[in-house]
């Protein structure tokens, strides 16, 4: 007869995504997962299959939670300006806490690639889900004067994506928000 799972897999996840996020994926040993999580060894492989299906469930509840409130804050926003200053304050906000530890994703892309592409893919997702929130409040922006027509909104979002990226390296060299914020503004420039 097969064991009944005895712990919460989504409370895990979350766990574990904390863990990858403060250590990385290297640093994080299977020891410390169980410990952390408070399972065993075998309830993890039974759950996940390995460390490595751990990180991809850590990844996709990154995208799933975080990742998705951004979008969904980015689309609520009214004035594009306001919108995209939240949005990149917001996520520097959350990089810079917890002394440095960054973005999970943009963490994922340079610790694990170019070897892991299931964890390219993922990121890739995310980062094509954001530019294309952004695309489209660029475009009604366009649409209603507050940017110039002479912007095209995919190339736009596309250099805030990677602003973005950049700005979340940033936050784990210097952590602190007061110094990155005035780039924000910089970055708000390419809107006029």
């Amino acid at each position: 007869m097969a064991r009944t799972r005895a712990f919460d897999t989504e409370a895990a996840v979350s766990r574990a995504m904390d863990l990858f996020w403060t250590r990385g994926y290297e640093a994080t040993s299977v020891r410390d997962l169980t410990q952390h999580l408070g399972i065993g060894q075998g309830s993890l492989y039974a759950a996940f299959g390995d460390k490595d299906g751990l990180y991809r469930a850590a990844l996709e509840h990154y995208r799933s939670t975080l990742a998705a409130a951004a979008l969904r804050d980015l689309a609520e926003g009214a004035d594009v300006r306001a919108a995209v200053r939240a949005l990149l304050t917001e996520r520097v906000r959350i990089a810079v806490g917890q002394g440095g530890r960054g973005c999970l994703a943009v963490n994922a892309v340079c610790e694990r690639l170019p070897e892991d592409t299931a964890t390219r893919r993922t990121v890739r997702d995310m980062q094509d889900a954001s530019r294309e929130a952004l695309t489209e409040l660029l475009r009604a922006a366009r649409e209603r004067g507050e940017i110039a027509a002479r912007h095209d909104p995919h190339t736009l979002a596309s250099f805030l994506v990677t602003f973005l990226n950049g700005l979340l390296v940033s936050a784990k060299i210097t952590p602190d928000a007061r110094a990155l914020e005035p780039l924000v503004d910089v970055a708000l420039t390419a809107l006029d």
